[in-house]
């Protein structure tokens, strides 16, 4: 079931990629062609595209495939600038910033940065700048700073938030943005769209990079990368696109059972772990994704139970210690580990030429994040990654052929990007404040050259300033929201120069649940865990952590205490919303369910499946809308097959279990995956449609939206990110429950006094479009109304099994009930595989 594991050859700098030497090209210092030609590599087309881009003054975006030397190519003008055979060197002072969405990443770049530095001898300093960074480094960085700075979105726009702002960047050349697809369309690609946007005003000289190894829409970052010109007459500024050399295909398998049925449920893919540990012992080391933190612990705890032969196998998620993580890291790139479990924490561009199998545990979600997954192996680009998926349930072995299909065909897929968000740019005014003071003419034209923030009018901008000078007519009158004042002149300054401290210390853009740092007696910090698990535990409980199993000794201000322990102990889950299931996928999966003559290519118990379904009820074809219903164990069952991802099926849920609340329905609650919402009631729903109607999301929405928890959610997130509510005070620091105190107060206010504050608009904004999907919402409402098809049946069909074996797991421990519900499971399935004829379609 898997690929003969034959080891890559072994390379030593993964950015250059190419063995063949090519003839010495002119166009290159003299010094950097020997290097190349010492090394044995030659220089890539892409990448002398990118230094003449860059002679020629031009932004550019570079797309290419992993391992094909885009950092390279990002750096490879600033290693020219400073080749003394060159002519004159540049001036002291800063030259060139490297951002990246990882810390990790800014180290690991810097690393592969300095081997070409120092074996050409080149004059240059290179440091990183982040949140770990000690504060006297930062200091000495602001007075006499490095050549070149790596850093992320947040330390930029912290760094100008500084008075020497203005003096330290004015010689800056070159800006270089790695792995943009990561974080450009988000709220930490609005930070960083308004801090270029401020560099452009300090800098205008400065050329702007950005690297990326899997785009579906490269125009829409061409354009957000550019500045954009008030007098360009409505046209839209780009910047020169560069797409890298083709490199060699990726080898995608699909791991299934050797001897048991492809699961119908769960997507933990536990079954796979006795495989999984043959493949890991098969190859050289191996990189083991997830796409959740609780997942890979799950994993690393399978593993660490078959690991009969002890090989060193880590673990990597974003809660772990920054110590912790850089220990698994260094031992990475020393080749020390067999295997290594992580999540998302790892997707992006880290050079470890050694990894020589990627696993993707559950449903990969989108083909470009797969393929960024995939890359991590060989991360040569004449190399083929090779990479194994591991599907957990049926649907999933459905959406990895998908996936597969996509990747052997070159398709790409991507988050779409919106307009830039308020509360964001509330925390950019405050940054620039804390600079020196502004004129708000001349801020406003610096914020609309930004094209994700050029939708912003006067009047928007004034209510966003009204915001940060005195939170806004409904909490003008307290005195700790006054921030910034306006003189006589119409100049805009701090209030109190004590404001700057206040801003640097709570600025920021990932707002995650409170976390509480999970430690040893000695100090030791292992991680954190978010403080509703741990308002859970108590002296003597255990939790599995860090690849661990270790005993609560306290649970006291922001610490748990523990130690180490032998006993079995659950794993933490954590908040935040899912990685979204992508249209492109869906519609893929959707097109092969319609195609029959493809599911010969499938497993048996698949096939079987797929046939049993369509037998009995149908298939849900593209575009179409499918409605099951039946009766089982005394309720009654309807089944929404619409293929939009878990989050936007959760929403729809609620919405549909409201209105069936209205109309006498007596709905008794839902479940949910990326595939199928599944509602039961105690009585029978004949006609789903007048439940789909689309003014559901004018009625229906706003009523849920504004009476749950989402909008109070919503609304604490962009008020800590617009700083309107602190999280850190000198010399002490809020917990989440005081924080979520403080601002369910303020919202309070503004929803009864200020309806309309910008900070309630900010809030709905994020409401819709991130914690509801209320776009694909409305995109499925509206096909109901052409193409819904409703299916009366006796008994559950075969394609509702996956999404009822769910229901009683989702709040329940794991092992708790479980035999019970698997023989519920059993149940289910043999219903549902029972070949009678009892449909009736509407």
């Amino acid at each position: 079931m898997l690929l003969p594991m034959r080891p890559p050859p072994r390379l030593t700098l993964s950015d250059v990629t190419a063995q063949q030497t090519g003839p010495a090209d002119a166009s290159l210092p003299p010094e950097i062609t020997t290097w190349f030609v010492q090394r044995g590599w030659r220089v890539r087309r892409h990448q002398l595209e990118m230094l003449a881009k860059a002679r020629a003054g031009r932004d550019a975006l570079l797309v290419a495939d992993t391992g094909a030397g885009k950092t390279l190519a990002g750096f490879l003008p600033t290693l020219c600038d400073f080749a003394s055979s060159d002519g004159v060197l540049p001036p002291e002072g800063l030259h060139t910033l490297y951002v990246s969405p990882l810390k990790a990443l800014a180290q690991d770049v810097k690393r592969n940065l300095l081997a070409p530095i120092e074996e050409i001898g080149l004059p240059i300093r290179v440091e990183t700048r982040s949140g770990d960074t000690p504060s006297d480094r930062k200091k000495r960085q602001r007075e006499r700073p490095p050549h070149v700075l790596l850093t992320t979105p947040e330390s930029l726009s912290l760094l100008l938030s500084y008075p020497e702002s203005a003096d330290l960047f004015a010689g800056l050349k070159r800006i270089v943005i790695d792995e943009v697809h990561a974080f450009a369309t988000d709220k930490r690609g609005d930070l960083l769209a308004l801090s270029l946007a401020r560099l452009h005003a300090l800098a205008p000289q400065a050329q702007r990079v950005a690297l990326s190894a899997t785009l579906a829409n490269p125009r829409d970052f061409q354009e957000w990368l550019a500045p954009q010109h008030a007098d360009a007459g409505g046209e839209i500024a780009a910047a020169d696109l560069v797409l890298g050399e083709d490199g060699a295909d990726p080898e995608v398998e699909i791991l299934l059972p050797i001897e048991e049925r492809v699961p119908w449920g769960g997507h933990a893919g536990r079954w796979a772990v006795p495989q999984l540990y043959e493949a890991i012992k098969a190859n050289r080391t191996t990189l083991v994704f997830t796409n959740t933190r609780f997942l890979a612990e799950f994993i690393f705890q399978c593993l660490w139970e078959a690991n009969e032969d002890h090989l060193p196998i880590g673990i990597h998620h974003g809660s772990l210690s920054v110590e912790a993580r850089r220990k698994v890291e260094e031992a990475m790139a020393r080749g020390e580990l067999r295997a290594l479990v992580c999540t998302a924490s790892l997707d992006l561009g880290i050079d470890w030429g050694d990894i020589d199998l990627v696993v993707q545990m559950g449903a990969p979600k989108g083909s470009s994040r797969l393929l960024q997954r995939i890359g991590r192996a060989g991360h040569r680009l004449d190399t083929p990654s090779r990479a194994v998926l591991v599907p957990g349930n049926r649907f999933e072995f459905l959406e990895a052929m998908a996936a597969k299909d996509a990747v052997d065909q070159g398709q790409r897929d991507g988050e779409a990007f919106r307009p830039g968000g308020l509360d964001v740019l509330a925390q950019h005014v405050m940054a620039c404040a804390c600079a020196g003071p502004f004129h708000e003419g001349e801020l406003l034209a610096e914020v609309r050259s930004s094209l994700a923030y050029s939708w912003v009018d006067d009047a928007t901008f004034g209510r966003v300033l009204s915001f940060v000078s005195n939170g806004g007519y409904a909490l003008r009158a307290y005195d700790r929201f006054q921030r910034i004042v306006r003189d006589k002149s119409g100049v805009w300054r701090l209030s109190h120069p004590n404001q700057a401290q206040r801003h640097r210390m709570n600025a920021g853009i990932i707002v995650d649940s409170e976390m509480l740092i999970v430690r040893f007696k000695n100090g030791r910090s292992l991680g954190k865990v978010e403080e509703r698990f741990a308002a859970q535990l108590s002296p003597g409980d255990t939790f599995f952590f860090a690849g661990i199993s270790l005993e609560v000794e306290s649970v006291k201000d922001m610490d748990v205490v523990v130690r180490a322990a032998k006993k079995s102990a659950t794993i933490p889950s954590y908040g935040g919303l899912r990685l979204p299931l992508t249209t492109h996928l869906a519609t893929r999966v959707q097109a092969m369910l319609a195609d029959r003559a493809g599911w010969g290519r499938f497993p048996d118990d698949v096939r079987e499946w797929l046939e049993m379904q369509d037998y009995r009820s149908r298939l849900p074809a593209p575009g179409e809308l499918l409605v099951e219903s039946f009766p089982h164990a005394g309720k009654h069952y309807t089944c929404y097959y619409t293929f939009e991802g878990w989050n936007a099926n959760q929403s729809l849920g609620m919405l549909i279990t409201r209105r069936m609340e209205d109309r006498g329905l007596m709905p008794g609650g839902f479940v949910a995956n990326d595939y199928c919402l599944a509602v039961w009631g105690l009585k029978p729903v004949d006609n789903p449609a007048p439940l789909l109607s689309p003014d559901i999301l004018t009625d229906e929405f706003v009523e849920w939206v504004t009476e749950s928890h989402l909008l109070r959610r919503a609304f604490r997130e962009v008020a800590v990110i617009s700083g309107l509510v602190e999280r850190q005070h000198p010399g002490k620091k809020k917990t989440g429950k005081q924080v979520t105190f403080s601002t369910d107060l303020i919202y309070d206010v503004l929803k009864k006094y200020e309806p309309d504050h910008v900070l309630i608009e900010a809030a709905w904004a994020d409401a819709r479009a991130r914690m509801t999907d209320v776009g694909r919402l409305a995109g499925l409402l509206e096909r109901s109304e052409r193409e819904l098809v409703h299916v009366s049946l006796e008994r559950v069909s075969p394609l509702a099994v996956p999404v009822m074996t769910m229901i009683g797991r989702e709040a329940v421990p794991q092992g708790a009930v479980d035999d019970e519900l698997l023989l519920e499971a059993e149940g289910l399935i043999a219903a549902a595989m029972r070949p009678d004829p009892e449909q009736e379609a509407d």
